[in-house]
């Protein structure tokens, strides 16, 4: 009989050492299944899940079905609400049966709780750096001037001159 040959090394998948953990970390909140809290985007798919963040699912005494609680900002809380029973399905679809019963929304500021600061804000698209001006580039220049490596030079002018404009922007 022949022995499998591993690829691993020795080492284990991150995935695979961190599973305990994160089960734990997700059923204290309440999610049987850590897969709702990873895989929200497919779940809820993506106009959803930009809007919003599972937070919670609460358990009634009667025990039948759980209230899912999601998170999102006061001005997509309306739209969330219409969205509220295509989302139970898809989550009920994860579990397997009628896990979610109700779909509570719960309102925040745009950079969300203290301890997780959900920010459901799209990131500005980043803007090009001001050119340096004529003097600045002078003024690199002629710190340069001794440096015999053209290369080199004109990597230290581009810095120098990147560096002057910044510090005169402050």
């Amino acid at each position: 009989m022949t022995r499998r040959k591993t690829t691993t090394y020795g080492f284990a998948h991150t995935a695979k050492l961190l599973e305990g953990n994160i089960r734990k970390a997700s059923e204290s909140r309440g999610f049987a299944q850590s897969r709702v809290l990873t895989h929200w985007e497919e779940i809820a798919g993506s106009d959803a899940a930009k809007i919003s963040r599972p937070v919670d699912i609460s358990y009634s005494r009667q025990g039948f079905g759980a209230t899912l609680t999601l998170l999102t900002t006061g001005a997509m809380a309306p739209m969330l609400e219409m969205q509220k029973e295509p989302l139970r399905e898809r989550i009920n679809a994860v579990y397997g049966y009628n896990a979610i019963t109700r779909i509570r929304i719960t309102q925040t500021a745009a950079t969300g709780f203290a301890e997780g600061h959900a920010d459901f804000r799209h990131r500005p698209k980043p803007t090009e750096k001001p050119k340096p001006s004529s003097e600045q580039i002078t003024r690199a220049r002629s710190a340069t001037t001794e440096v015999g490596d053209p290369g080199l030079r004109a990597a230290l002018e581009r810095l120098g001159a990147n560096v002057l404009s910044k510090s005169e922007r402050r």
